[in-house]
């Protein structure tokens, strides 16, 4: 099936609930994103079998569903890379490990026993596992909702911009001051008819070379202000901005609210992990306060962390590798050189 603009489609795989309700695997990986999906491919390098699961429909998380025409500019050796485009080099670089996805699941239920654990997620799949790697981000997000307007969700109104396109030509206004709302602004700029970014603050949270290039554009910034009504039958056509205690009327094709998201871990509070400011509390190695779960990315915690792509991938090398060293006390969490586990073919493979 096509995948719509500017999605990334979802890896080949066979469907695991169609052919077995149980599905057993050396590692279970929590978390498509970014982080999970290096995981998969350095769990392909320690030959471990593993199952990837994640709530979304397609893999990469929060890039998927928030800014996949966004380009990246801190993920090492990219001098800027779109989210999308980064979300399929990883799927591809873990491909030829075969590693098994689950996608639109959660995980729900675990249970512990001698040989590992056995997760349940909500479509029923029992995944039996000898270790975890819980790279889940924030946990499940949902966005804030606009105080009026909610019932145009779909009808012109939407929290995230998966596809720039459907924009062209439009009337567009942006709610926010952070930088999802601001960088939406300014991608959207060029392919917009009209584009307004209101704001109910005079200062903006988005990074301040953002704010200063968006100050340079031609969007509309309105300031101290609020959407007041939306209006339109049955799609947006107009949104009224109070500004100061003055009504506006603006033309309006597609609204985007970028309030940001309130971010729960679910289930996952009910694993027994430690936790630290609400997210999961882990050593050097990775590890969780539960022996063989271990945890990289946003959803750890500890002293000095920096909440940044590039550091999650350092932690998840450092977790699943220490992962394989946990199940096979025989081999060291050094991975070695990895031109020796390329896959036949690769650059820099053996047979290359």
């Amino acid at each position: 099936m096509p995948c719509r603009p500017g999605s990334v489609a979802a890896p080949s795989i066979a469907s695991v609930t169609s052919a077995a309700q149980t599905k057993s695997v050396d590692l279970l990986i929590v978390g498509a994103g970014p982080v999970g999906l290096f995981g998969a491919y350095y769990a392909g390098v320690r030959t471990l079998s593993t199952a990837v699961l994640d709530s979304l429909e397609e893999p990469g998380g929060q890039v998927t569903a928030m800014y996949p025409e966004k380009a990246i500019f801190d993920v090492t050796g990219f001098p800027a890379i779109r989210g999308r485009e980064l979300i399929e080099q990883l799927v591809a670089q873990a491909a030829p490990f075969e590693p098994g996805y689950l996608l639109g699941q959660q995980a729900i239920g675990l249970e512990r026993g001698d040989g590992g654990f056995a997760v349940t997620t909500s479509a029923g799949v029992r995944i039996e596992c000898r270790a975890i790697v819980v790279t889940g981000g924030i946990g499940t997000f949902t966005p804030r909702p606009l105080p009026v307007g909610g019932e145009y969700l779909g009808r012109g109104l939407a929290h995230f911009v998966p596809d720039p396109t459907v924009y062209e030509n439009q009337d567009v206004v942006v709610v926010g001051g952070g930088d999802s709302a601001v960088d939406w602004a300014l991608m959207l700029e060029p392919l917009a008819k009209t584009v307004t970014i209101v704001h109910r603050r005079a200062q903006f949270r988005a990074h301040p070379h953002s704010v200063e290039v968006l100050r340079n554009s031609s969007v509309s910034m309105l300031v101290d202000a609020q959407i007041s009504a939306v209006r339109g039958d049955p799609y947006v056509t107009e949104v009224e901005v109070t500004v100061g205690g003055d009504a506006r009327q603006l033309p309006c094709d597609r609204l985007v609210a970028a309030l940001g998201f309130t971010a729960n871990l679910g289930p996952l509070l009910e694993w027994g992990v430690e936790l630290h400011k609400r997210n999961i509390a882990v050593d050097t190695k990775g590890r969780t306060s539960v022996p063989g779960i271990y945890a990289a990315g946003d959803i750890v915690e500890y002293e000095g962390k920096v909440k940044l792509i590039a550091t999650g991938f350092g932690e998840v090398a450092t977790a699943v590798n220490n992962a394989a060293a946990y199940l096979n006390p025989d081999v060291s969490a050094f991975p070695g050189h990895l031109s020796d586990y390329a896959p036949p073919g690769a650059v820099g493979s053996p047979t290359a």
